[in-house]
């Protein structure tokens, strides 16, 4: 598949790197030639300087012969003509990368897509929905849900006091039917592990499992964590991300929101009706005290730097609050975010490009994530041919990838936890657990 990708920057990078991966023909478009040249330095794309909004250089890229456009640079304006130019000029498909919220609105997604947009992406959006479904699973440093929440995928670290360290998961098997559940993956330090039967976990091992919703709050009991009820929000800083945070958590939290601009201050007054705007030092610890923070339930850290917001949330853990997330930029502090004592690390150029990234698969793919720090990505599979192999054997005599594990089945409106014993049909959405290497057979399989 020819995929052209227009900006060259984190999130067009993170693209490039998936999708090399997956042996695509990537040509990449910036105006920028350092970032080009490092980029052709770790990628085997083909690079092309240029303003992509131009015909000129679109026609350089042969536009014409794109199944996929991915208009990603940081100028909004840009990425739409962009898209708009490359689906006129014969591109199959073209998605944007957006910052106003307003063009996500229903009547505007289709005034762009008459106009040859077929996709708009906000990673501002797209991050400020993942800390509210953070938030509203405190317990759990990662959450993702399918089909509408009929089953979750949940991450959480396991202290010394979890009744399941250094116990072995076969010895463990007798209860996860109990509690409708399974292990998919496990990040132990910077390596990540499919388990099986003989995995001892251990503490500080970042385990992952997918359950049914009304199985959660027995979760929670089984794995050990400290249940908390959340009513006090403190965000740090006035960023964009923080308004649209703070615009979703203040319908049911109470939110204090700290920000050194005072004319930012007076903007999100003006916007935000329910949240405690302060205008302080978001660096003064002794004003932070003040405002509150050793009553706070969720400590957010969104400044617009990365290791500003992971001091932050560290000090908040340090007087007390229960759940901390942190805003990064560069993409390798999300390796370590179960390492540091953040719970949480948030990248939003990350979020944006995994979910770009769901238009390349093949397969019939209805959601895909990739997890903080973890070499593996979670895939939403629909069965859809009936003569499809895997519809004719029960899961275990299936030649699945060993690097790969079904966590869970969506069958109309019934969510299943499969066994060995478990046999697909047409229509089944299935939710799969794989690291890299295994996706192109899985893709094979679900084709």
């Amino acid at each position: 598949m020819k995929i052209i990708i227009a900006g060259a920057g984190d999130v067009g990078f993170h693209l490039a790197e998936m999708l090399v991966h997956e042996n695509q023909d990537i040509s990449l478009i910036d105006v920028d030639q350092d970032v080009l040249d490092y980029a052709s330095t770790h990628l085997d794309v083909m690079t092309i300087r240029g303003d992509s909004a131009s015909i000129q250089t679109l026609e350089q890229a042969e536009v014409g012969k794109a199944k996929l456009v991915l208009a990603v640079t940081t100028s909004e304006t840009n990425n739409l003509v962009t898209a708009i130019l490359a689906k006129k000029m014969g591109a199959k498909q073209a998605v944007a990368r957006v910052t106003n919220s307003e063009y996500l609105a229903e009547s505007q997604r289709k005034t762009f897509k008459e106009l040859g947009v077929d996709s708009l992406i906000s990673p501002r959006k797209l991050a400020a929905k993942e800390i509210l479904r953070l938030v509203n699973r405190a317990s759990f440093t990662d959450v993702f849900e399918f089909e509408d929440g009929k089953i979750s995928l949940l991450g959480i670290t396991l202290d010394d006091s979890s009744p399941l360290v250094n116990r072995r998961l076969k010895d463990l098997k007798d209860k996860f039917p109990e509690f409708g559940l399974r292990m998919i993956g496990i990040l132990r330090g910077n390596q990540t592990l499919i388990p099986k039967g003989d995995t001892f976990l251990k503490s500080n091992d970042h385990i992952y499992l997918i359950t049914k919703n009304e199985n959660i709050d027995n979760l929670e009991i089984f794995v050990g964590p400290k249940k908390s009820n959340i009513r006090n929000i403190m965000i740090l800083g006035g960023t964009g991300l923080a308004y649209e945070t703070a615009k979703l958590l203040e319908k049911n939290y109470h939110l204090t929101l700290i920000e050194g601009d005072k004319d930012q201050c007076k903007i999100l007054a003006e916007q935000l009706h329910k949240t405690l705007i302060i205008n302080g030092d978001t660096s003064n610890v002794e004003l932070l005290k003040e405002e509150g923070l050793a009553n706070m339930d969720v400590f957010i850290a969104l400044m617009p730097n990365s290791e500003t917001n992971i001091i932050a949330s560290l000090t908040a853990k340090n007087h007390g609050v229960y759940k901390t997330i942190a805003q990064v930029e560069n993409k390798e502090y999300t390796h370590i975010s179960q390492n540091i004592g953040v719970d949480t690390l948030i990248n939003k150029k990350l979020i944006a490009a995994n979910n770009i990234f769901r238009h390349v698969r093949k397969g019939r793919v209805e959601a895909i994530f990739s997890l903080h720090g973890v070499d593996a990505e979670v895939i939403e599979f629909v069965v859809h041919k009936k003569n499809n192999q895997l519809t004719k054997k029960p899961l275990k005599a299936l030649h699945f990838p060993d690097k790969a594990l079904i966590g869970g089945v969506i069958r109309g409106n019934e969510s299943l936890i499969p066994n060995g014993d478990f046999q697909l049909k047409v229509n089944d959405k299935v939710i799969v657990f794989s690291l890299h290497e295994a996706i192109g057979k899985l893709e094979r399989l679900f084709r």
